[in-house]
């Protein structure tokens, strides 16, 4: 294979994944979907939200579509890089920049934001976080017996 069929087959599973993706939903929490709302900010003028405004004409009526139980707003913002701000059920905002992307890259990040569930994330001490700890220590690779 040459890197130019690579590179193809890597964009062209991309756009499958964010179809699909978009067609099949996502997750919920307990059957609840936990995005409540979805705000597309861009700029009219500005360069860096080119790929927003592609998003917006091409792939956003669609996604509307798909998840009618979702309120999409959009807002002008002049002199600002794009993004997409997710409100949630549980009282978090999560927001994305999403200048110079694609319609695609914004595609799938709406996405994401659509299926996140909205918690905030905890960075893990320990790669197995248990409640008793081994008193003997953790086991590694360069162990000798």
């Amino acid at each position: 294979m040459l890197a130019t069929d690579i590179d193809t087959n890597t964009q062209h599973f991309k756009e499958q994944f964010a179809l699909r993706s978009l067609i099949q939903g996502g997750m919920a929490l307990r059957g609840v979907w936990q995005l409540k709302k979805l705000i597309v900010s861009y700029s009219d003028w500005g360069g860096s939200s080119r790929g927003i405004r592609a998003f917006m004409e091409s792939h956003l009526p669609a996604f509307k579509e798909a998840n009618p139980q979702l309120e999409v707003v959009t807002e002008l913002i002049r002199g600002q890089h794009p993004h997409l701000k997710g409100y949630y059920k549980n009282k978090n905002e999560r927001v994305v920049c999403v200048r110079n992307m694609t319609p695609e890259d914004v595609l799938l990040h709406a996405t994401r934001l659509r299926n996140s569930i909205g918690r905030k994330v905890v960075k893990l001490k320990t790669r197995h976080p248990t409640k008793h700890p081994s008193v003997q220590g953790t086991w590694t690779t360069a162990m000798e017996l």
